[in-house]
């Protein structure tokens, strides 16, 4: 049974899917989605033998603690490594981390045999299943299909634009797009590159789509269900030293060396602004172009002191959230702040991760993350300061890094710090944030805004010379 009261807007979103068997909450981070699915679950409890909930690996804690404060003495099973294929859990709940299904068999074959006619699937972030040719979209649209009841939950639904449509509306039922493959769906609505296979150009018909979804799919965004404090933005400028800068101007002359008018990938455009991010950082991975052997780089740089004097100027007992891209990162944070850090991040498994969530909440007072693991789900409303040591490219991660404590039950305006090396690519990168765009793509598209008059690695050149 449900404990906690929904919200208005919750009520709304229950009221809407409540007489559907499949439905989508696309509602904006920070809203309760969880909650709000709960409460639809429940209104049909007679009905659900039982509910796989699917969801981000790093998030299967958290949605446990979700289920025990909302639903307080249900029996929740969460898949790990002891979870056996022939004894199903008899719990109601069953909490299963969406990477798990591209690689591991004893999960699969767990789920697989959980699911009946009468249970509901839930796909929690449902941007995960967004690949329609990946292991973990087929074999969860797989296992779906045996269910009546199909729910997806996220706030970014589009994260590369209408191609993300096609596998989450597949999950649901085939029938709201009415396409049984992607293929026919690209055709009437995707234009390829004819130069570049594989490029989406531009998107046809999409008016059409919003109009097929729509009586699915519950849509929300913050500003038009809450009020939430402000969020106020700051950056912390500093300057290379000059082994950085000539090490950056290398790796620019290395990189787009290579590349040529009939070999232009996205990959090496990507490697490039990978290397560059690493050195404004005070390293270089660097993989040699004729061996391909990797030479590990390290040279001085002022990111870190930028960092102390950002965290010296926040008031005493204050808890801060800092978001680093690289693992290398994390770590060269927690020797910097020792004693005072929780760190969230790839390297560590699922439990030592909740045993440092725990210690954030307890009392330490950094919580030290990678937006790609920690970026999804958690609620971290014990802070209202925010450092991005550095960024990721993409601005659906930023924006899910930002809002991890700007969500309900925040009170105090939210202040995010961005540190920022001058004269690099970290300015390009906070310029196609502030435009909620993505690096890579703002690029590309200044790449073939210019091949009308420039050979395409003349423009690459040209563009990469104001990294």
């Amino acid at each position: 049974m449900i404990v906690t009261r929904l919200m208005p807007h919750q009520e709304r979103a229950v009221a809407k899917l409540r007489p559907l068997r499949i439905g989508a909450l696309f509602m904006e981070m920070g809203l309760g989605k969880s909650l709000t699915m709960m409460r639809l679950i429940e209104a049909r409890r007679e009905r659900i033998s039982r509910v796989l909930w699917f969801c981000p690996v790093s998030l299967k804690a958290t949605i446990r603690r979700e289920l025990e404060k909302h639903c307080p003495g249900e029996a929740v099973d969460v898949f790990d490594g002891r979870t056996a294929t022939d004894r199903p859990s008899p719990a109601y709940w069953h909490i299963i981390g969406i990477e798990s299904m591209s690689s591991g068999e004893r999960h699969r074959m767990a789920a697989a045999n959980l699911v009946d006619r009468n249970t509901c699937v839930v796909v929690d972030e449902s941007t995960y299943i967004k690949g329609n040719r990946s292991r973990r979209t087929r074999w969860i649209t797989a296992i779906g299909n045996t269910a009546r009841y199909r729910y997806l939950l996220t706030g970014t639904p589009f994260t590369q634009g209408v191609v993300d449509l096609y596998a989450q509306m597949r999950f649901l039922d085939w029938r709201i797009l009415g396409y049984k493959s992607f293929y026919t769906f690209a055709a009437n609505h995707l234009e390829y590159s004819e130069k570049y296979p594989g490029m989406i150009v531009r998107s046809h018909n999409t008016g059409w789509l919003a109009t097929k979804i729509a009586p699915y799919v519950y849509q929300l965004d913050k500003d038009e269900a809450l009020t939430l404090p402000p969020k106020r933005y700051e950056s912390r400028y500093f300057e290379m030293t000059n082994e950085q800068r000539d090490c950056y101007e290398w790796a620019k002359t290395e990189i787009l060396s290579e590349i040529m008018d009939e070999d232009y990938c996205s990959h090496t455009i990507f490697r490039l602004f990978t290397a560059l991010q690493q050195i404004v950082n005070g390293y270089w991975n660097r993989r040699d172009p004729d061996t391909g052997e990797v030479e590990r780089l390290t040279f001085k740089h002022r990111r870190l002191d930028a960092l102390r004097d950002i965290l010296e100027q926040f008031s005493e007992g204050e808890k801060v959230i800092i978001w680093a891209k690289y693992r290398r990162d994390i770590r060269a944070i927690a020797d910097a702040l020792p004693g005072q850090c929780a760190l969230f991040y790839g390297d560590l498994n699922e439990r030592a991760r909740d045993a440092e969530l725990q210690k954030f909440r307890a009392g330490a007072k950094y919580f030290v993350a990678t937006a790609s693991c920690g970026g999804h789900g958690l609620t971290l409303n014990e802070a209202s300061h925010v450092v991005f040591y550095n960024n990721e490219f993409k601005f659906s991660n930023r924006l899910q890094a930002e809002d991890r404590c700007h969500r309900i039950g925040q009170v105090r305006t939210v202040t995010y710090v961005d540190v920022v090396c001058t004269k690099s690519i970290d300015e390009r990168i906070g310029e196609s944030l502030a435009k909620k765009s993505n690096l890579l793509d703002d690029f590309k598209r200044r790449v073939y805004a210019l091949r009308s008059v420039k050979k395409m690695s003349e423009a690459i050149k040209e563009i990469a010379a104001d990294l």
